[in-house]
Parts: structure tokens; C-alpha cells; sequence
């Protein structure tokens, strides 16, 4: 048994044709072209249905993470940004730039909050195979395909009854360590150990049989899935957030400066709440910033219901009526900390006065209001940790349906089909507050019964305010928190038509081959036609920016764009069966792209393939390919975001920007060295979309070699280089602000905007613009490595091993053109984002035992060290750091399986993954996109050890 094999490993071990048999011509991952070759000349990753059973994961992120290839997205790890959906990213590239197909068709895209296709809607159980070609595949599939194709092939002619029974969790011993220490010294609650938490509970049925007389086949697909949630507290190396006090020698639990019971900005400094009677004190960052991290969801709950149906019928010999529909409703929530005031701006009509009857002497002293009258302008940062933490609902439904009639005529195969897709999008956020509501009920009044009451509500403008008595401990109340909490809704959807005609022939039959080849040209042509919507609407709490806790407005965006699609391939085997030539194939492919949107695209492909004897193989592929913006990147309106950097080089007291320099972004000379720098390292941008981008385009080189010098053995080996020009991205805010910094370049300065404190984040007049471009590039260049071997042990059974393994060489990025390149390989952090370790791998062993019916199976899973990217050299990279953060450890996992076949009818498979219990590598640095609770959970297995259990029936 193959793990994870290329497709050539995969070809070595298919049994010749018997004598007299016709070899069956199929499709494969990369080509058009039916052949009876099961290979591709790009490099394929096959991963087989008994291995994803091996695996133990119940999600096909996971399932994909674990390949070399594939680096962190979106997915259930994430809480804090998520979309509620999981995408797969090649090669870094990012999720929009890799395509992902069912059956060799697109799925549409997965949610209108992020656009790629998400992968909850494949059910894991119901996965014959997958198929990964990494490297651009335009020319073959469309745009989007720039990264590579994830092509799941379905179980469509199943026969008989299958049910299958699944249930995992997590068992962790709290292992201690510097970050457990960390939180003891803060005297902030560790978690015990945990037998059995973040349980997933998951139960299959399908159906399937042939009718007509085996003239046709219908397969049905049912599924429930139902995931526990998992919060950051239950796990001791998340139970505070490390961060900015931590020393060289260790970590120190940092936080937010939202903190409770508050951070005020008076005319006697920074202050907070001493006690319940009102009385104040200095505000001190080390001791009183905000624990944010243990409300935060490690993995989130959620809920899934699938549905799938694949049915044929044989009108003719000639002719097959094929049909394809599936549903997945997919509920989940994403929970992190509190809402509350972050950094509300109480001057003008907010101002707070003398008369409020809630302040103490010591606030009226603080704030410098000494009669009747007077007013005080103050910034407020205070966590609603009475309301608990802000609960972001999500529900994705999406259904799928595709119609198509395929045959021959002839020596011609065609395939005519129509899809249709659609995902419906709905999203309820709860525990938010409303900045409109919170400056009410701070403007509170003495009213007629002597007792506290809101302005608002004395003047009759809004009757319902409740006062919000944040002066005191303990003092707020149910009723306020009431009136304050606002939902926001949003609502939306996606949905894509494709129409499309594949015709393609076997030129032999013509006689129409070279005389150095008994196998005749192959060629395949086409039509496509597929049009894209997106619509999100957003309630008037998010289009205003009303709710404190989003980092400004959400905006709704709608739009549409159809594309014309032609394509040609051609397969041309030149020598066959000659000296030093066992075989010669070249390959070229074309396709030419018009968009709705004036757009207009040419992807194309050469290849070529020589076996010099059969037994070792030289293939080589160059690919052009394309990506259109898609309808967020072209429609959504501009906004306020958040973004994030390791610091502002004009905030501190010792800036390590000059005054000049600073100057040049709007610091005046009274404020520098006395500016506030975020305690989130979250900082403020307007983004949104462009009309006017133009495609994006890559080249993708790769150049490979596959042995097969004995049956049971294969080794490939496939280097690759791959680039993607005028990347579609939001001007990087922080690089702006370095380049002003820098140059003082107008084109730079003009895009920064500080608020009247100095900050580039503290009220929403601060910010930089960050609209869509066609910016950069992306580069990256390295060595895939594969190889399977099968041994038969006579009376001790066989043996099967196998390796999987990426060395990344380079990757390299230029934010926009002649701003400098930066390698992020063997890095992450604010500027390189998730880890891209040097070299993954991936060992896998399956020992076929004696015993009737007993497999058992262990993996050596392995992730280089990743270094902080400000300790590279590069002067785009290099920042100050604490050598607790420099580096994040390698870890290697061992994950132990076993699978009985106790009958025909029954088997029982258990597994435990991480079975060392191994935590994963901590920083106190994490960028913002992917890490979550000290870590990147999407990269390392964060939870502990794994155990599965399964039970498959079939009659």
C-alpha cells in the first residue's frame, strides 16, 4: 500500500492488460486527454482512500495540512478572523490560487467572506482519492489554478450498503514548560489534564446499486459530523497571551491594553479603577493588560449535515447521462475575547462633565473637572468582561448540482455538461457594543428621583439608556450590558454556473502518429462558459461601524463576472520502444480566457517526457498561467481594517524613528516621544477593491526524475520554480509606512494619516491606505521528494513504506515593484506570516501482519525549525527581537494505527496521532493571520494526543 505516492508510483503497480483485453482510457489530474497511462507529466501527489482511513482526521483541511506541499489557511484552528470555512493553500500561494475540483470540476466559491472554495463541503468518508498537482494548471482548468489543482475523486459506483461510525478526541498531559510558568507568575489559572476533550463525533451512511439491468448506478451519501468546542484555557502553554514583557531569557504573559477594569487617559496620565468605592491608580502596562487569550476558541464547535448523490444511466453504448448533486450545512462559532471600549473617544458631545453623578472625587481630580461645567476629554479602553466573550455565528449552506452527457462518436470522445453552485451565507455576532449607545450612557445626569439616569433619557432621545458605570468595581449592571451588547447580522451568498463541451480523439485511429511511435497524437479541445456572483449585506451596526469590537465598518459587496473559455491540448508521443528512447511524449496545452470584465488571459503549457530505458523517467513541464480578480478583489468598497507589526517606530518614549522621519508621517515635534504604541500591534488601513486590476500570471517550472528499477519500488524526485507576477493585494500598510519613513517619497507620505494623538491607531481617523494593486511577486523554488517500497515477508506478511518530503529552497516576496525582495524561507512572523519551514516530511509504515486480517501502521511526521523573521539579515526583515521568540522549534510527530478486518462485513480501525504528546513551538510573535494561542494550531498539532476510533459495516 502507497502512501501519498506521485501518480507515476501509483502506474508501477497496476497489473498489465491481459491478453487480448483493451486497456481502459481515463482521465487524470493535469490533462484532458483520456490515456491509458495512469501518469501525468507534472508532478501528481495521490492520496488513497485506505490511507485517509489510516490518517484518523474526520476533516479534509487536516487531511491536506499534513502534505509537504500545503501550508496553513483558514480552518477550524482559527477564531479570531475566521471565515467559518477551510481552504487549502499550494505552495504558499494563498487559497485564491488554488483551484479545487470534484470529479475534475470547480467547486464555487466558499463563502462571500472568502472567496475560495471551501472544503467542509467534501465529506471525508465518501473520498475515493486525492489528486495534488502542484504548478500552474491554467491552460488545462481556468483561472485560479495558478498554485495547483486539489482534485477529489468521489466513490460514484459504490454497490451495496455501507455505514461508517466515528469518534476522537484529544488527551493531553499539561506538560509545563516557560509559558506555563509564565501565566503562575501573573497568578492566572492552569488547566489540569485532560482525559478526553474536544470530542468529534461523526456518522456515514451510503447506498449504492446498479438498475436497468447494470445499464445504470446511483450512489446516495449521508453524513453528520459534530465537533466540541476547545478553548485556549484548557491547554497550559495558551493559558495567557505571551507577548510584549517577555525577556531574552523567557516568556512573560503580555495582553491587550483594553484591559479591565480599564485604561484612561487623564490629565494625571494613565489610570484605572482602584476599588468599588471609586478611588483610583496608575495604570501599569506589566501587570494590568488584559488576559485575552483563555476566552479565545482553540477550535471551534460546530455542527454538519451532508448529502450527496452521483447517478449514470447507459442511454447507448454510445451515450451515458451522468448526474452529480450535493449539500452540506455547516454551522459554526467563532468565540474570542470580550467586546468593550477600545480606546473610545470621550471628548466634544462625548466629553465627560463635572455633574455625572457616578464619579468619584478621585475621578474629577484625575480628570481635571473642578466645578460645575466643566468638561474632560479622555481616551477610554475598558473590557466588557461582564458580557462575556464576543460569539461570532456562522452558517454556510451550500448546494451543488451538475447535468452531463458523454460518450464517443466514433473515434471522438465528448463530454457536454452544465454545474450549477451556490452558497448561502449567514452570520449572527453577538456581545458586541455599540459606540453609539456606549457615548449615551457615559453622559449620565442626577435625575428627577435623585438617583443616576442617562442624558439621552431625561431629554427623551433614546428612552431606553441604562447608565454604564465603569467608575467603580462591580458597579455595572445586567440592564446596562442590556442596552450596550448589539448583534450584528450579516447575509450573503455565492454562485457559479459552468457550461462547458470536452471533445478530444486518439489522431492514431486517422493514422496520423510519427513513424517513431505505434501510438498515434492525442488531442483534446473545448468551450467553457462560467459566470461568478457574490452578494454580502451587512446590517446597519456593521455598515456603520457602530460595533466597537470589529476594527471598524463592514462593508457588503456585490458583484458578478462571466468568462469564455477556449482550450486545445495535444499529446504527441515522439519515440517509443527505441535505443536510449523507451519513450519520448511531448505535451502542449492552450487556452484563451475572455472576461465580462474587459479581461482577456492566454495560459499555456509545454512538456515533455523520456524514459531512456523503462525503468527511469525524465519529465519536464513549464506552465503559464493566469488568475482574474475575483468579485471581493473588483467590488468591495473601501473601509477601515486592522493590521499588524511588530511596532510603530515613532511610538515609545525612544523612538527608533528619527524626529525627520516621523515627521514626514504627520508626528509633530510636541509629540514625538510621547506617542502610545498599540499593545495588540494592531494598527489601522482602509482596504477594498479596484475595478480596473488585471489578471495576475505566473510561471511554473518543473523538472523531475522517476525510478521504478524493481516492481515494488518507485523513487521521484521533482524540483520545481514557480512565479506569480502583479500579485492582486492590498498595498502592505507597514511597508508604506517604512518607505515614508525611509524616503519621504510622496506617493508614500500622502497614503499615512496619524489621529490627533499621534497614533496610527487608536481613534478611526488613523490609518494608511492598503486599496487592492497589482503589486509584487512571489517566488518559490525547492525539491519534492517521494519513494514506496513493498516487501513481502513471507510467514511475517509484508511490509510497506513510503516517504513524502518537500525541501523549500527559497520563497521569496517583493511587496511592489522595486521595494527589494525578502526570502521567508525557514521563517514566519509579521512580514513572512505562517512558518515555511525548510523541509517537511512525511514516513509512513504498514506492516501487513500474519494475523487474518491485521494491518498496523506508524508515521514520522516532521517540521524543520522556523526562524523569527526579524532576525533575518535582510534590512526588509530585520527588527528587534527577544531571543525567547528568535526560533520556533522543529517537531517530529509518531502516529500509531491499527486495522483489523475482523469479517467481510466488518472493520475496526484506532489510531493515535501525536502519540508522544508533544506541544507544539510557542512565540509571543505570531503573525496575525493563522496563530492562535501562542502557535500556529493550523501548522503544528496543538491540542495533544489524538485517539480515533472507526467502525465500518458494509452488506
Amino acid at each position: 500500500m502507497a502512501f501519498a505516492a506521485t501518480a507515476y508510483a501509483q502506474d508501477a503497480q497496476q497489473a498489465p492488460a491481459a491478453a487480448g483485453q483493451t486497456l481502459q482510457r481515463v482521465e487524470v489530474t493535469g490533462s484532458r486527454i483520456a490515456t491509458a497511462n495512469l501518469e501525468s507529466i507534472s508532478p501528481v501527489t495521490v492520496v488513497g482512500a485506505k490511507d485517509i482511513k489510516l490518517e484518523g482526521t474526520r476533516s479534509v483541511e487536516n487531511l491536506l495540512n499534513n502534505l509537504p506541499q500545503v501550508f496553513a489557511d483558514q480552518g477550524g484552528s482559527i477564531s479570531n478572523g475566521s471565515s467559518g470555512t477551510a481552504t487549502v493553500n499550494l505552495r504558499n500561494f494563498g487559497s485564491d490560487r488554488t483551484l479545487v475540483l470534484v470529479n475534475g470540476r470547480r467547486l464555487p466559491a466558499g463563502s462571500p467572506r472568502n472567496t475560495a472554495a471551501d472544503l467542509n463541503q467534501i465529506p471525508a468518508s465518501l473520498i475515493k482519492r486525492v489528486e495534488v498537482l502542484t504548478g500552474g494548471a491554467s491552460a488545462i482548468y481556468g483561472s485560479d489554478a495558478v498554485a495547483g489543482v486539489v482534485n477529489f475523486i468521489m466513490n460514484d459506483s459504490f454497490q451495496g450498503v455501507q455505514l461508517e461510525a466515528n469518534y476522537g478526541f484529544y488527551n493531553h498531559q499539561q506538560n509545563g514548560g516557560m509559558a506555563a510558568e509564565a501565566s503562575k507568575r501573573r497568578n492566572f489559572p492552569l488547566p489540569d489534564d485532560k482525559g478526553a476533550d474536544g470530542k468529534v463525533k461523526d456518522a456515514t451512511l451510503l447506498l449504492g446499486g446498479n438498475f436497468a439491468e447494470g445499464r445504470g448506478n446511483s450512489v446516495a451519501f449521508f453524513g453528520y459530523k459534530k465537533e466540541d468546542a476547545l478553548l485556549q484555557s484548557e491547554r497550559d502553554f495558551s493559558a495567557c497571551s505571551l507577548g510584549g514583557f517577555s525577556s531574552n531569557e523567557r516568556f512573560n504573559c503580555g495582553g491587550s491594553g483594553t484591559s479591565f477594569p480599564g485604561r484612561f487617559f487623564t490629565a494625571a496620565g494613565q489610570r484605572t479603577v482602584a476599588d468599588a468605592s471609586g478611588n483610583t491608580r496608575p495604570y501599569v502596562a506589566a501587570t494590568d493588560q488584559y488576559n485575552f487569550g483563555p476566552l479565545n476558541y482553540f477550535r471551534r464547535p460546530s455542527e454538519r449535515y451532508t448529502f450527496s448523490n452521483f447517478s449514470r444511466f447507459d442511454i447507448s453504448d454510445q451515450m451515458r447521462l451522468y448526474t452529480e448533486a450535493s449539500f452540506h450545512d455547516d454551522s459554526t462559532v467563532a468565540q474570542i475575547a470580550p467586546s468593550g471600549l477600545f480606546g473610545f473617544d470621550a471628548s466634544g458631545a462625548n466629553a465627560i462633565r463635572f455633574e455625572n453623578p457616578l464619579l468619584s472625587p478621585a475621578w474629577r481630580r484625575d480628570l481635571g473637572l473642578n466645578a460645575p461645567g466643566d468638561t474632560a476629554d479622555t481616551l477610554i479602553f475598558r473590557r466588557n468582561v461582564e458580557g462575556g466573550g464576543r460569539r461570532d455565528d456562522q452558517r454556510h449552506t451550500s448546494y451543488r448540482g451538475v447535468v452531463g452527457v458523454k460518450g464517443d462518436v466514433g473515434n471522438w470522445n465528448y463530454d457536454v455538461f452544465a454545474q450549477m453552485g451556490k452558497v448561502l451565507y449567514s452570520e449572527t455576532y453577538q456581545n458586541d457594543f455599540s459606540i453609539q449607545r456606549t457615548g449615551r450612557a457615559l453622559d449620565v445626569v442626577t435625575g428627577a428621583n435623585g438617583q443616576p439616569v442617562c442624558r439621552s433619557v431625561v431629554t427623551g432621545s433614546d428612552p431606553n439608556c441604562v447608565p454604564y458605570n465603569i467608575w467603580s468595581l462591580g458597579k455595572v449592571s445586567p440592564e446596562a450590558l442590556k442596552y450596550l451588547q448589539t448583534p450584528g447580522f450579516q447575509k450573503g451568498s455565492t454562485s457559479q454556473s459552468v457550461q462547458g463541451i470536452n471533445l478530444s480523439t486518439d489522431l492514431g485511429e486517422y493514422g496520423i502518429k510519427l513513424p517513431t511511435s505505434k501510438d498515434g497524437i492525442g488531442i483534446a479541445f473545448g468551450w467553457e462558459h462560467r459566470t461568478e456572483k457574490l452578494d454580502l449585506q451587512t446590517d446597519t451596526a456593521f455598515e456603520t461601524g457602530d460595533l466597537a469590537g470589529q476594527g471598524g465598518p463592514t462593508l457588503g459587496v456585490a458583484g458578478q463576472f462571466s468568462v469564455r473559455d477556449y482550450y486545445a491540448e495535444a499529446r504527441v508521443p515522439v519515440l517509443e520502444k527505441m535505443p536510449f528512447a523507451d519513450a519520448l511524449t511531448l505535451t502542449a496545452s492552450y487556452r484563451k480566457s475572455d472576461y465580462s470584465t474587459g479581461q482577456n488571459t492566454s495560459s499555456y503549457g509545454l512538456g515533455a517526457e523520456w524514459a531512456p530505458v523503462q525503468a527511469a523517467k525524465v519529465r519536464f513541464s513549464y506552465q503559464r498561467a493566469a488568475r482574474a480578480a475575483n468579485v471581493v478583489e473588483l467590488f468591495t468598497p473601501q473601509g477601515l481594517s486592522l493590521y499588524s507589526m511588530s511596532g510603530d517606530p515613532c511610538a515609545g518614549a525612544t523612538p527608533t524613528a528619527s524626529l525627520a522621519q516621523c515627521a514626514r508621517t504627520g508626528v509633530t515635534a510636541a509629540q514625538y516621544g510621547r506617542i502610545e504604541d498599540s499593545p495588540a500591534q494592531q494598527y489601522n488601513q482602509i482596504t477594498g477593491g479596484n475595478t480596473n486590476l488585471a489578471p495576475e500570471e505566473s510561471d511554473s517550472y518543473t523538472l523531475g526524475l522517476v525510478l521504478t528499477p524493481m516492481r515494488n519500488l518507485s523513487l521521484t524526485i521533482d524540483a520545481f520554480d514557480m512565479k506569480v507576477t502583479g500579485v492582486i493585494d492590498g498595498s502592505p500598510a507597514a511597508t508604506t509606512l517604512t518607505q515614508c519613513l525611509q524616503t519621504g517619497a510622496a506617493d508614500f507620505c500622502s497614503l499615512v494619516t496619524r489621529d490627533r494623538l499621534g497614533t496610527l491607531w487608536a481613534l478611526n481617523e488613523a490609518n494608511i491606505i492598503a486599496t487592492n494593486q497589482n503589486l509584487g511577486m512571489r517566488s518559490t523554488r525547492g525539491i519534492d521528494l517521494g519513494a514506496n517500497y513493498g516487501y513481502k515477508m513471507g510467514g511475517w506478511g509484508s511490509l510497506d513504506l513510503s516517504l513524502i518530503g518537500t525541501y523549500l529552497d527559497e520563497f521569496k516576496q517583493e511587496d511592489f515593484p522595486g521595494s527589494g525582495q525578502y526570502d521567508c524561507a525557514g521563517l514566519h512572523g509579521a512580514n513572512c506570516g505562517i512558518p515555511l519551514p525548510k523541509w517537511r516530511h512525511k514516513v509512513r509504515a504498514v506492516w501487513g501482519t500474519p494475523w487474518q486480517g491485521l494491518e498496523l501502521g506508524v508515521t514520522w511526521r516532521h517540521v524543520n525549525e522556523v526562524k523569527l523573521d526579524a532576525t533575518s539579515d535582510n534590512d526588509l526583515l530585520k527588527g528587534s527581537f527577544k531571543t525567547v521568540d528568535a526560533k520556533l522549534s522543529a517537531r517530529d510527530y509518531i502516529d500509531f494505527v491499527g486495522q483489523w478486518t475482523a469479517t467481510k462485513n466488518l472493520t475496526l480501525r484506532a489510531g493515535i496521532n501525536n502519540a508522544l504528546d508533544r506541544d507544539p513551538p510557542l512565540s509571543g510573535v505570531t503573525a496575525a493571520t493563522f496563530g492562535n494561542g501562542n502557535t500556529y494550531p493550523q501548522v503544528y498539532d496543538a491540542l495533544g494526543r489524538h485517539i480515533f476510533l472507526n467502525l465500518t459495516a458494509k452488506f
